[in-house]
């Protein structure tokens, strides 16, 4: 079975959760068959060179212009494609991608989520016609919903409302034309089906390199990095150019950690991920470090108290939470922020929902040796038995078989 693994970004590095489940699954993949990787790259970005472990056949770069421009919001607004598709759309990859797909011959693509939608009709229309599975990292619609509703500048606000009901529409296509469809978590195939009730839906969680962040590689981090063994984190970690994360950074900053400072002198707050702007970047005092892109974030699981993931907006699943199960690190997290992850309150992790109830949380686990424990012991114990990436490559393998020879029928 050869596959074309379709990314909306590049394949490496590995700087934002959704590349990271791309590479991941793309990897496992590879481990069952041929994988062509074509991946876009946006403006200023060199074509990856990914590890030469990923056992990839091949790495195609398409390149996307810069988004949202004047001239492709007032498409998004008055026309039928979503200004999210519009971005990613570009008449000279959509070329190299059909010449791609009529010399080569791929049972099954993989078409990782609905920015990439406008690329569907000449996926079917190539010589060699695949099968198509999309992947969808998140419900586009939902996040773009709920963002709409936390804009308070109302021409944002109004761009937002319209891209959310455009990509409802394409969502409905998608599930309609496409043969198969996987979702992280039990929620949102549900609501996918409540949509769709014929439509193919698997769940294929998000997953983890429970080995990579394992408690004896934290350990030799810790022992070889006297930070790591002295001062201690509260840790949040994203991408800083989500909107999503740069929200629950300076919540948190703003709201919570004052008073956690104040009870717990000995702790720092650390922002960790890749492009903070300038709101993010101000947050920086003489406890609070913004550290921008970082080549490996187990150093600072290796000195962190307890991971929080204070969102109050955004859909889909949080890698950084299974991180820091699998990096034996309690997690505080919003309900919202959990979302989709098969972990209960109080037993894997402590959900929150304002900054009195965040608070608490961190302050129980920073506290209580037991507490932290407990609910670490249980969260990598959880991680392992679900979300390992191998066991994640296994049903995605299985889907992939399963729709290969459905449509041979």
């Amino acid at each position: 079975m050869r596959l074309l693994y379709f990314a909306a970004h590049q394949a490496w590095p590995l700087t934002s959760g959704n590349r990271l489940r791309d590479y991941h699954q793309a990897r496992e993949l590879a481990k069952r068959g041929p994988v062509t990787f074509v991946e876009m790259c946006h403006p200023g970005e060199d074509p990856s060179s990914v590890p030469s472990g990923s056992g990839f056949e091949e790495v195609v770069s398409l390149r996307k212009k810069a988004g949202y421009t004047a001239g492709k919001i007032v498409r998004g607004m008055a026309g039928s494609t979503p200004l999210t598709a519009l971005n990613y759309f570009e008449p000279q990859a959509e070329a190299q991608l059909r010449k791609l797909l009529d010399n080569r011959e791929f049972s099954t693509v993989q078409l990782e989520g609905v920015h990439l939608s406008g690329y569907l009709p000449v996926i079917q229309r190539a010589v060699h016609r695949s099968a198509i599975l999309v992947d969808w990292h998140n419900i586009e619609s939902e996040l773009m919903w709920r963002y709409s509703e936390n804009e308070p500048l109302w021409p944002k606000r109004l761009v937002a409302k319209r891209t959310a009901a455009l990509l409802e529409r394409t969502e409905a296509m998608l599930l309609e034309q496409c043969g198969a469809h996987t979702v992280a978590s039990d929620r949102e195939k549900e609501q996918l089906l409540s949509r769709n009730p014929s439509a193919n839906v698997h769940v294929v969680p998000n997953g983890i390199d429970t080995s990579y962040f394992s408690p004896e590689e934290l350990a030799d981090i810790r022992g070889n990095d006297a930070a790591s063994a002295s001062k201690r984190c509260i840790l949040f970690i994203g991408s800083m150019d989500y909107h999503a994360n740069v929200d629950a950074a300076i919540w948190f900053a703003h709201e919570m950690w004052p008073a956690i400072s104040q009870k717990h002198p000995e702790l720092e707050f650390l922002i960790v991920g890749r492009n903070p702007p300038r709101a993010v970047r101000e947050l920086a005092s003489s406890r609070v470090r913004v550290t921008g892109t970082v080549e490996d974030v187990r150093p600072f699981y290796a000195r962190a108290a307890a991971a929080v993931v204070p969102l109050r907006v955004g859909s889909g699943t949080r890698l950084k939470i299974l991180e820091a199960m699998a990096a034996g690190v309690p997690v505080v997290s919003t309900r919202l922020g959990a979302e989709g992850i098969d972990g209960m309150n109080d037993v894997h992790l402590l959900l929150a929902e304002g900054g009195s109830d965040f608070v608490a949380g961190v302050d129980r686990v920073v506290a209580s040796p037991e507490t932290s424990s407990r609910l670490t012991t249980a969260a990598r114990e959880l991680v392992i038995r679900l979300y390992d990436w191998h066991r994640v490559g296994e049903e995605l393998s299985r889907i992939h078989d399963s729709l290969r020879l459905t449509a041979a029928r």
